[in-house]
């Protein structure tokens, strides 16, 4: 069975682990989120502590991203474009989905791999409402967080269940996890290809 941690170790995370954790998720939200949701069945977080901090540092990043394209304007824009290696064809689609309808492009950019920043520094350069922007990106941080909470938490819990009556449980719930994680990425760029349309 997983050891719980002691009681000092719950301390020691609680003090440090919360604003360590803030900052990586406005980096990197996604596996973040699932690492740590996973580590809330084990004692060491509240799940709704890493619930809330999952969509503040993924806003907080979106929040970022849009100011540095309201700042930088097209000239940040073209050099984003080369250091994330995104064609000028893509950003000009982007633009054109924006003119559309901004909101819903933020809410699903959420979930594809490889169009989140770019967009959001997009949708600064195109000086699109800051209440807006906040908005959607808010409610696609909610959906997109509880999601990756969720499976997080499932993960801990069943490799915590699991262990009590299979030794090799920890091998199974990895391998099972890296199913998952493959199969977002598989998700998340066939969603970008979609709202490429």
């Amino acid at each position: 069975m997983f050891q719980h941690p002691s009681q000092e170790l719950i301390h020691m995370l609680s003090l440090w682990g919360y604003p360590t954790m803030l900052l990586l998720m406005i980096v990197e939200g996604p596996i973040v989120t699932i690492i740590a949701a996973f580590l809330a069945t084990l004692g060491y977080f509240n799940v709704f502590a890493v619930f809330g901090l999952s969509v503040a540092g993924d806003v907080i990043g979106d929040v970022i991203l849009y100011y540095i394209g309201y700042f930088g304007g097209n000239r940040i824009l073209a050099k984003a474009e080369r250091f994330l290696k995104i064609s000028a064809a893509t950003v000009e689609k982007l633009k054109n989905k924006f003119h559309k309808n901004s909101g819903k492009i933020v809410f699903l950019v959420k979930s594809t791999t490889g169009l989140s920043y770019i967009t959001f520094i997009t949708a600064g350069t195109l000086k699109m409402r800051f209440s807006k922007f906040v908005f959607y990106s808010i409610l696609g941080g909610l959906v997109w967080s509880s999601f990756l909470v969720i499976a997080g938490y499932f993960f801990g819990y069943a490799a915590d269940r699991i262990s009590e009556y299979i030794k090799s449980a920890g091998a199974i719930i990895l391998a099972a996890a890296a199913v998952f994680f493959i199969g977002i990425m598989l998700y998340r760029k066939s969603q970008a290809k979609k709202i490429l349309k």
